[in-house]
């Protein structure tokens, strides 16, 4: 069995019970992490063994970017100046019409491993343009040849309707397909890529359709997560028609949720609905602040994602750094408000906005006994951060390093279930300069046909 030793790293578990160690080893045997704690010798097992030095290294789990649109990635920032409603127009309604199941393949796989080389381990990819199975298995196939932990969220493509069609606020989420995923490749509910529902939700769908779709993700136990926001909702009051028909609940996602009343919200909380921001995004595109802060004062805490390389950047430190940053700017004006001067202390901790892209995200996916933190027992998901590069010299607090100062270029390793993805800050991924040439000729085939069209306008 393959083993690895991690040794003399500052260790940040995100497990109250195995806390910090400012020098400490994490042992990993096949896909799993057997031991964490300050020295580790292991005797006559180290001929086997790989021991890998984490001196001036700061070892921390996987992070798990909880919202993500990757079939968008091959559109790298064409819609960075777009406010929502621009975005539904001439992405929805315009450029996903043209996409080939190629488009989607090469679009997945690069972001996926974008996404890796940046310390995801876990993405949740929110696809909703699928209008074929052959769409819907090149994405797929994608994460699966990334090598990355995935939820696949399967969702349904928007365009404007033809004569004689239905909107697509009237379609039902289609059960034959979800069966047959799960029938097929993602049949193995513990799996490196699994599956979820991306349903359209009372928001941007009918009571019937959100009544469908909730009950269809019930009965096959699969989260389902919705857009919440970006307008007025098509279904006034259907939240409360679902809440009334026992529909939500634990499993249930809701993704943004800007507009959401404070009722509501209570309701939501209380039954155990997660919550997944994308602060940046939001920010950019008009959705509203985000509703960290006023999750954190209901007692819970949010997922962060984010959202959509066609408008930033796919770096999930920046999307918590700006969550981070954009509450407690609220926290700060609204007591100079009430009070005439700023609070007495922070009103969030930098470990906080750790925990969204942790064991937030874990907790979300209804995975915390597998991933999220570096516990014994739990998969061997973890990032390695070199804290002797010269952006981060001297790490006084580990955990301020990782979340306020941390990027791309300080990421030194990425392993996944056991298996090195990342090592010596170079992603192990064969043909990557094949696979970005792909991706650019996708890119620029997509929006040569739709201005073609007249309808990236």
């Amino acid at each position: 069995m393959r083993r690895t030793l991690i040794k003399s790293a500052t260790v940040i578990s995100m497990d109250d019970a195995v806390g910090d160690l400012s020098s400490g080893d994490v042992l990993v045997e096949g896909s799993r992490i057997v031991d964490v704690r300050p020295s580790i010798e292991l005797g006559s097992g180290a001929a086997e063994t790989e021991t890998v030095d984490g001196a001036g290294r700061i070892l921390i789990p996987g992070l798990i970017n909880a919202h993500m649109h990757t079939w968008q990635t091959g559109l790298r920032g064409y819609a960075a100046n777009w406010t929502l409603l621009e975005y539904f127009r001439r992405m929805h309604a315009g450029l996903a019409t043209v996409f080939r199941p190629e488009d989607i393949h090469i679009a997945t796989l690069v972001g996926a491993l974008n996404q890796i080389n940046h310390g995801v381990t876990t993405l949740v990819d929110w696809c909703h343009n699928n209008p074929t199975p052959d769409h819907t298995d090149a994405a797929v196939r994608g994460l699966i040849e990334s090598g990355i932990r995935a939820a696949f969220f399967h969702g349904s493509p928007k365009p404007e309707p033809k004569p004689g069609e239905p909107h697509f606020s009237e379609v039902p989420h289609p059960r034959r397909e979800v069966e047959r995923l799960l029938a097929g490749p993602l049949a193995d509910r513990d799996g490196l890529v699994t599956l979820g529902l991306a349903i359209l939700g009372p928001h941007y769908s009918t009571l019937d359709v959100a009544m469908h779709d909730f009950r269809l993700a019930r009965e096959l136990d699969l989260i389902a997560s919705m857009h919440q926001g970006g307008g007025p909702a098509k279904t006034p009051g259907a939240w409360e028609k679902l809440i009334e028909a026992g529909l939500v609940g634990v499993g249930v996602n809701v993704v943004h949720g800007n507009d959401l009343p404070d009722d509501l919200l209570d309701r939501m909380v209380d039954l155990g609905v997660s919550f997944s921001v994308t602060p940046e995004n939001e920010m950019i595109q008009g959705h509203g602040f985000p509703i960290t802060g006023r999750l954190l004062k209901r007692g819970v805490r949010p997922t962060v994602g984010v959202d959509l390389e066609s408008v930033l950047a796919g770096d999930l430190f920046s999307a918590a750094r700006v969550a981070l940053s954009m509450q407690r700017a609220l926290d700060n004006a609204e007591s100079r408000k009430t009070s005439g001067a700023i609070p007495a202390t922070t009103t969030i901790p930098v470990r906080e906005a750790l925990r969204w892209i942790t064991t937030e995200g874990a907790r979300m996916l209804g995975r915390e006994r597998q991933i999220g933190s570096l516990t014994p027992g739990k998969l061997a998901d973890l990032v390695i951060i070199n804290a002797s590069d010269l952006n981060l010299v001297p790490a006084h607090d580990p955990v301020a390093t990782v979340v306020m100062q941390a990027s791309l270029a300080n990421i030194e390793a990425v392993m996944i279930g056991g298996a090195w993805k990342k090592r010596n800050s170079r992603l192990l991924a064969e043909g990557l300069e094949t696979k970005k040439e792909l991706l650019a000729q996708s890119g620029r085939r997509l929006v040569r046909d739709i201005e073609r069209q007249g309808r990236a306008a």
